[in-house]
This record gives structure tokens, sequence and C-alpha cells, in this order.
């Protein structure tokens, strides 16, 4: 983009709804929100269950691991609110003005999406593992469905923020396009010359000096000169 600054243009432009809905950036947030409300979602609604009718209590159903369950929830709960607040960050990039605080925000964005993504790693692992290590009873396999979308929709979250800490790298990388700051004061060819030094009235004068010619030869002895006797 022509005159960009961290990938967005000049401060103040003007914002199309339905082209910033359109973006890859805002549709991968969208659907990286989706995501977290799947895993979090069916870990708290289906996830917690009776093991069998000689046990009434609630168990985590991931191998009766509650850090399973607790560490899927939060992580889905931090990416859902990360989700929402760089979409709207995303949303008003364009106005802000300032050079260095466009800078942060696409750092912020940068490592953000890097340590979801991590986190995201994390929670697919240990999910997964206690998945496996996990004996089915009847009350258990009654949350199966909900345990294997957790997982799976972990392991897709995984992607989708990398793809979001690349895309936050790139912007970095693009920087700021000094066309933004800098003015047509010289000219862009590079044999052209400095702007001469203006006069005072403007006027450039046309009569120039010249040195009056002699109108007699020199004498070998001028008038009044007396050569001294040795």
């Amino acid at each position: 983009m022509e005159g960009a600054s961290f990938g967005a243009g000049r401060a103040g432009g003007a914002i199309d709804p339905v082209d910033f809905l359109k973006q890859p950036q805002t549709l991968l947030r969208v659907t990286t929100w989706i995501f977290s409300i799947v895993v979090f979602g069916s870990i708290v609604n289906e996830c917690y269950v009776n093991k069998d009718s000689q046990h009434p209590e609630l168990l985590c159903i991931f191998n009766e691991n509650e850090s399973a369950c607790s560490y899927g929830i939060a992580v889905g709960v931090i990416a859902f609110f990360g989700c929402i607040f760089f979409f709207v960050l995303d949303l008003h990039f364009q106005q802000i003005s300032s050079v260095k605080d466009r800078k942060r925000a696409v750092l912020l964005d940068l490592g953000f999406s890097g340590f979801l993504a991590f986190l995201w790693f994390v929670a697919f692992c240990f999910l997964a593992n206690q998945w496996q290590r996990t004996t089915l009873t009847r009350g258990f396999s009654q949350g199966a469905d909900a345990a294997r979308a957790a997982i799976t929709f972990s392991f897709f979250s995984i992607i989708i923020w990398v793809v979001l800490a690349l895309r936050a790298l790139q912007r970095y990388r693009l920087g700021t396009d000094m066309s933004l700051f800098t003015t047509e004061q010289f000219g862009t060819e590079p044999s052209a010359s400095y702007p001469g030094y203006p006069g005072g009235s403007g006027v450039e004068s046309t009569e120039t000096y010249q040195s009056p010619p002699f109108s007699e030869s020199l004498e070998p002895n001028p008038k009044g000169y007396q050569v001294p006797a040795y």
C-alpha cells in the first residue's frame, strides 16, 4: 500500500465496514473467536460428568484431571477476550496518528498472537494426552464428543494464532513509508539542482559592471616625477 504505515493508510482516513469485515485478518480473528467459544463452552457444559451411578459428583472427563479442564477453560476465555480487544484495535488502527503508537500496537499483536499460539499448543497436548488415558465409562461416554471437539478446535486454534502472528510480523517489517512525512521541496530527479537563493527585489538586474577602458597610454616618465640621482 502506497503511503502506508504498518499496513494501514494515512491517519484519519474513512473506514468502510464492509471492506474491514472482508479483510483476511478480520476473518481470522472472528474464526479464532468462535473456536475459543467452542473449546471453553464444550468443557464447561459437557466435560464435567458423573463417572457412574455410584459417583454422583461431577468429574472432569479428561482422566478425572481437574487441571486439564481448568486449563482448557482458561485458555479459551483468554483467547475470547483477546480476540475482542484486537478486533476493536484493528477497527481503530487507522485512526492512530502516532507512528510510535502504531508500532507498539503491532508489537503487542505480535507478542500476544505468539503467546496464544503457545498456550493453545500446550492445551492441545495436555487435553489429548489426558484423553488417551481416560477410561470411558457409561457416564464419561456422554461427554466424549465434547471432549473430542475441545481437542480438535484447540489444534485449529494453534494454526490460526500462528498465522495471526506471522501477519503481525509482516506488518512490523513493512514499517512506515516516509513519503507520509516528506515534502516536495526538491526535484525528484537525481540531477536536479537546488533552487537558487532569491534576490531582494525578485527582479534580476541586466546591468553588468564594466571597468572604464584605458584612455591614455602609460607614460614612461610621468609628469612631476624626477629620477633620483645616485
